[in-house]
């Protein structure tokens, strides 16, 4: 369930600076414990994949189906204003550290609102007390057939054919609000996947939000990825630190187990993280 984008070569991020040298996690070395002793996950293949005439190629060792990924977004400092220098900087960061620049990629999420007897999307307080008063809709980027449904506050995740949301609409039981889109730059570093992109809605270029997905390709496990995730963002902060950026990237761990998902890492779970990013955004923004 990996897809592995052609690799472009557009023009690349600015950053004129000379680049520091891989980590030990991402060359080859085993990570830093800096959180206490534990069992790390083994690194001795962490280094850059190679590329030939036909790409980026995947990673030599077997792939999980269902990788682990974290969602972390871009909180910036208070009075300062979102940029787009900012995420030319975090696509630096990822270069610099041997990251490979491999295509592009977009999420979509769509917010619904149930449709009143008029009609129309818009007051809810006629509603019965079972209908929910919100619901997205997430398209994920490497799974273009399938849409994932969330009622946060019931604590459901839904998986449909894509064709969902048009029977919702012809139905005329909820109706779209808002859609968003989640777009930017994939690059392979070793292992891992990274995906930094923007937030903006869909059809202009309002930044709403900077955001960056990880993926680790050996591992589904959620509890036992956990410490190579973490000595990776702490690899990741210390990278950006050097810019010297209004602002900090945070992780705000989803609740899986409230929608009943297991440790087993699926879809499913990309969704709710990015349902939980959006919201985190979205408080940042008003702040």
């Amino acid at each position: 369930g990996i897809s592995h984008c052609p690799a472009r070569r557009p023009a690349p991020c600015e950053d004129s600076r000379v680049k520091t040298p891989p980590s030990p996690l991402l060359a080859g070395a085993p990570p830093t414990r800096r959180h206490g002793p534990r069992q790390v996950v083994p690194c001795s293949r962490l280094s850059p994949s190679p590329l030939s005439s036909h790409g980026a190629q995947p990673p030599a060792h077997p792939v999980s189906a269902f990788p682990r990924r974290r969602l972390m977004h871009w909180h910036p400092n208070p009075g300062v204003t979102l940029n787009t220098q900012i995420l030319s900087e975090a696509c630096g960061c990822a270069e610099s550290l041997g990251g490979t620049k491999d295509g592009r990629w977009k999420t979509s999420i769509i917010f619904y609102r149930p449709m009143t007897r008029d009609g129309a999307g818009g007051a809810q307080q006629n509603l019965p007390p079972d209908v929910p008063r919100e619901l997205l809709g997430v398209a994920l980027h490497e799974r273009p057939g399938l849409y994932f449904s969330i009622l946060r506050n019931q604590r459901l995740v839904l998986q449909a054919d894509a064709a969902f949301s048009q029977v919702m609409e012809k139905l005329q039981s909820f109706k779209a609000r808002v859609n968003l889109n989640f777009e930017g730059f994939q690059y392979q570093l070793g292992d891992f996947c990274l995906r930094i992109g923007k937030c903006v809605p869909n059809n202009t270029e309002t930044l709403r939000g900077i955001m960056m997905e990880v993926e680790y390709y050996p591992l589904s496990s959620i509890e036992k990825s956990r410490a190579i995730m973490v000595d990776f963002f702490d690899i990741w902060q210390e990278t950006l630190a050097k810019k010297s950026l209004p602002g900090r990237f945070i992780h705000v761990e989803s609740n899986f187990a409230e929608y009943g998902l297991s440790d087993h890492y699926s879809f499913q779970h990309t969704a709710v993280q990015y349902a939980t990013c959006l919201q985190q955004l979205m408080a940042a923004v008003r702040a």
